[in-house]
């Protein structure tokens, strides 16, 4: 039996520059790989991201520095056809049509008539006072929004009207109001983009500086304040 080679220190020192080597290899094809996919989820929500940047300023700062949003109220009354629609169903259709609305409402809240809460309940011989059924209709997208309101019994309709101007629709688009599916979709991409990119960020920090725990402590800084901060409001 042939006994085995003794290592020498020059063939210990190859094998472990061969390793770092790999290593380094295989770190710079990770580092590569996050940067470029950092960069395409980055342009695929750049367009998305200025939009939402500029009304998420406005919407964190309007109630404090009062801004205004360009906004014109109407009201009216809407008269019903005879025989009058008597069911949620029926309503939002024949609504659709006289106001002349391009889809169907975008929600609705059905409340059936119910007992009132201020009712003499001490004499039992009086008939039970009844609160009749309330529809509540909203149509229209981010410019407009038009809420029909009625009260089943009466003759008419309630109509609000809201035209919204440049801000006000922009903020609206950023709650998604009155926006349709592929709207909602294509904004959980760039709330996705953003989840990615907060990860890919971080592990870029980590990988390519030295200085780790700069990063780490800058991390923990900002996270501790914002915990601060939303449990202060609490």
């Amino acid at each position: 039996m042939t006994p085995p080679l003794p290592t020498t220190p020059d063939a210990n020192h190859n094998s472990n520059h061969a390793a770092r080597v790999l290593a380094h290899r295989r770190r710079t094809t990770v580092v590569q790989w996050i940067r470029r996919t950092h960069g395409w989820f980055g342009l695929w929500g750049a367009v998305l991201g200025l939009l939402f940047g500029f009304s998420g300023i406005w919407l964190n700062h309007r109630n404090v520095l009062k801004l205004p949003q360009a906004q014109e109220r109407t009201r009216a009354q809407l008269a019903l056809p005879d025989p009058v629609p008597d069911t949620p169903e029926a309503m939002s259709q024949w609504l659709q049509g006289a106001l002349r609305m391009s889809g169907p409402p975008n929600s609705s809240r059905i409340e059936p008539a119910k007992p009132v809460a201020w009712a003499d309940k001490s004499d039992k011989s009086a008939p039970a006072l009844t609160q009749p059924a309330h529809w509540v209709f909203n149509f229209g997208g981010p410019n407009e929004t038009v809420q029909a309101d009625y009260w089943q019994g009466n003759r008419s309709v309630g109509v609000n009207t809201t035209h919204n101007g440049f801000v006000a629709t922009l903020t609206s688009m950023h709650k998604g109001g009155g926006m349709p599916l592929a709207w909602i979709l294509l904004v959980d991409t760039l709330a996705s983009s953003l989840i990615f990119l907060s990860v890919s960020g971080v592990a870029l920090w980590m990988l390519t500086h030295r200085r780790r725990r700069v990063g780490l402590a800058l991390f923990g800084a900002s996270l501790a304040a914002m915990l601060a901060i939303a449990f202060s409001a609490l």
